[in-house]
């Protein structure tokens, strides 16, 4: 079985990324300065011309890019090639604003093929292999970006989207597939969906799942393995980037290997924008560097987590990126303690519950509030009175112990919680509401 889709980068030495790296960034700077007159006007407002960007050395000189960049330039201000030569185009939901758009050219959905090809290698897919992507297809990236991955490895591709998850396990069962694409969460229901309907994890053939485009913690994934017998594997990405694909886990699972010859990530202190040391928790900020229509130069993504560099134990020498372990912009902040969703799912999973739950912020008198709904099982569900006031109060206890903050528990019945075909909604904060 083929280790590695690329093995000439992907076990590249440290000297020949970085070489590749300066030669990339250097002529991207230069193309995106002379096609790009947002971002002309950025770098001319700080004092930068393309000649002062000769090495990835001298990336910190270049202003930061953030969302807010992608709306005030709708749709097409940040394109840096003609639209004769776009030949796809994605956009995010745009639930907190204007949609953000993205293009592609013929050599940039190439760059994004191989980059999710790299992915599926890593878990294990070969062109023998049927990858049943339930990532929606459509403007997102998610189910085109998996579905592209599997066509360049030669794996026979199922464009499931998302929904109708009877028939999801319908197909699971009847097709033989062997790696699954979804987020974790919808990974979740759909194993609640195969033993509802009387199957086992047994009555599958799936191998490796590739989970992403939402935060999931070990715990959760530890879940998912056992209830649909498979290998799960982190996947990373943002529409601003290339889409699902940037990084990716090996067989070690220590950390997602970044695809550091299409990309170039920094980690920085989200107040100061300080251009922090590898090993250093901070904000993930990233530049591409072979993109030709939308090549995005030191995006802040929001999200948290740490790089690490050095020969992994698979055989890769890209460097690592942990999982996230949350966002600048997703970060509750209750009664001045810092809280992220994925520490409250930790504690839920780590004291036996479901990972089906939602974290609902309140505000009255000007005191927060934060409630914490799980869902239980139906043998839990049949307890006495006493017995979940209880349960409700340990899980409060434990919440308190690791966040800082008091947690109200509602422990509620099964499949009471909406499911969600995508993205899961884990917090509902009706604080926005009122201010």
């Amino acid at each position: 079985m083929q280790k590695y889709y690329t093995p000439d980068i992907e076990t590249a030495s440290r000297e020949t990324i970085v070489a590749l790296q300066n030669e990339r960034l250097s002529a991207t700077v230069k193309r995106v300065y002379e096609n790009v007159p947002y971002y002309r006007r950025k770098m001319e407002a700080a004092n930068v011309r393309p000649e002062d960007i000769r090495t990835i050395d001298d990336l910190h000189k270049l202003p930061f890019s953030y969302k807010q960049d992608l709306r005030d330039t709708y749709p097409y201000g940040l394109f840096a090639v003609p639209m004769k030569d776009v030949v796809r185009l994605h956009a995010s939901s745009g639930t907190t604003g204007k949609q953000i758009v993205v293009g592609y050219t013929k050599h940039d959905m190439e760059i994004w093929d191989e980059c999710v090809a790299r992915a599926l290698t890593a878990a294990g897919c070969t062109d023998e292999d049927i990858v049943h992507v339930s990532y929606g297809y459509g403007l997102f990236t998610g189910g085109l970006g998996a579905d592209g991955g599997a066509r360049r490895i030669g794996a026979t591709a199922i464009p499931v989207s998302s929904g109708n998850t009877q028939r999801q396990v319908t197909i699971l069962k009847d097709f033989g597939s062997t790696i699954l694409c979804c987020t974790p969460s919808y990974a979740l229901h759909i194993a609640e969906t195969l033993y509802a309907c009387g199957y086992t994890k047994d009555d599958i053939k799936l191998k490796a799942g590739i989970f992403g485009a939402e935060p999931w913690t070990n715990e959760m994934r530890k879940q998912i393995e056992e209830l649909l017998g498979l290998k799960a594997f982190d996947i990373y990405g943002l529409t601003e980037i290339i889409g699902p694909g940037v990084a990716f886990e090996c067989e070690a699972q220590t950390g997602m290997h970044i695809n550091e010859d299409h990309f170039i990530v920094e980690v920085i202190d989200p107040d100061t924008g300080e251009v922090l040391p590898d090993g250093t928790q901070g904000e993930i900020v990233f530049s591409c560097i072979t993109k030709e229509a939308f090549p995005i130069l030191r995006y802040r993504t929001r999200d948290i987590g740490v790089i690490v560099r050095g020969k992994c134990s698979c055989g890769r020498t890209l460097c690592k990126m942990t999982k996230p372990r949350g966002r600048t912009d997703d970060m509750l902040i209750i009664r001045g303690v810092n809280v992220f969703p994925s520490q409250i799912e930790t504690v839920l999973i780590e004291q036996g519950y479901s990972a089906n739950y939602q974290i609902i912020v309140d505000r009255s008198n000007n005191f927060d509030s934060i409630e914490v709904q799980v869902e239980i099982s139906s043998e839990i569900f049949s307890d006495t009175v006493k017995g979940l006031s209880v349960r409700a109060k340990e899980l409060s206890a434990a919440l308190k112990n690791l966040l800082g903050v008091n947690a109200k528990v509602t422990l509620m019945e099964p499949n009471s919680i909406p499911r969600s075909e995508g993205k899961a909604v884990r917090v509902i904060d009706k604080r926005k509401l009122l201010d």
